[in-house]
């Protein structure tokens, strides 16, 4: 286990060690996999040539008849290379399968996505050799916003998202799009309460950090060079009290104009470059 640092604005924290409890998987788990159906669909040009990238389990792709073979072609050419079917439709068949989601003339369905278990997103950083850095989406409802977290996540290192069952968007077709295929690469825990899952990370020396516009502490004046933990709250009300009360410190990031907040994706955005900034010692 990592040693704990202390954090230049914030007091040591004193509190009881337990041992370590095993991750919680089992019937639970099993029958939420279940519950959410055998297959999912995947939608786009790049969401599904990351889906065969990947190594995700595909039962078949779907290819518009009259879809520009530019975009198809290699995605067919990986497809037959791994032994999965391709079948060619009307474009209106996958629209229908597709629903709201820009399809690009190409769907994959695949195996539903697979949630990580919290101490496995520590254990990929402990993998690497690298300090744990994770994101907590409070109450993120906007598939959009989680799909470009996800995104900029993949980009700049992270090694993991924790985000709760209730009252926030999963991982779904329209969130693999925005995040153009980064859903494949970036893992994802899915917890029952959030504040929990805080006090958890504490004591396995992991450092919360909150985001608010109230907050005093300027996020370019922050040092993030430790096990961390960034709290991004929901796209309307921020973070819950519970949560701010939870965290170690809070930030904010400063504002000249006349608006005081950005939307969810960018503010994650923009926090997540900082740490990798400092990571790399800019």
């Amino acid at each position: 286990m990592m040693k704990q640092q202390r954090h230049p604005y914030k007091q040591d924290r004193r509190r009881d060690r337990t041992e370590d409890q095993p991750p919680v998987r089992t019937a639970e788990r099993a029958r939420e996999d279940e519950q959410a159906g055998s297959e999912e669909i995947v939608a786009g040009k790049h969401p599904v040539m990351e889906a065969l990238r990947s190594g995700r389990e595909i039962n078949k792709i779907w290819i518009a008849e009259g879809a520009q073979k530019h975009l198809t072609a290699p995605i067919v050419a990986e497809a037959k290379q791994l032994g999965i079917i391709v079948q060619f439709a009307d474009k209106r068949k996958l629209d229908s399968m597709a629903g709201e989601v820009a399809h690009q003339g190409v769907i994959a369905q695949v195996a539903p996505y697979r949630y990580y278990e919290v101490d496995e997103l520590l254990e990929a950083a402990k993998a690497k050799g690298e300090t744990p850095f994770l994101l907590l989406l409070d109450e993120i409802e906007d598939p959009h916003n989680l799909g470009s977290i996800l995104r900029t996540a993949e980009c700049t290192g992270v090694h993991g998202v924790i985000i709760p069952k209730r009252r926030s968007v999963g991982l779904t077709a329209t969130v693999a799009k925005t995040s153009a295929g980064a859903a494949e690469y970036v893992p994802v825990a899915r917890v029952t309460n959030l504040a929990q899952t805080i006090e958890s990370l504490k004591e396995q020396g992991v450092w919360v950090a909150g985001t608010d516009v109230s907050a005093e502490q300027d996020v370019y004046r922050t040092k993030f060079d430790m096990p961390l933990a960034l709290v991004i709250g929901n796209e309307g009300k921020g973070m819950g009290r519970l949560i701010r009360e939870k965290c170690d410190f809070l930030v904010k990031l400063p504002m000249a104009g006349k608006l005081n907040s950005l939307n969810a994706s960018v503010a994650a955005g923009v926090l997540m470059y900082e740490v990798l900034r400092q990571r790399r010692g800019v």
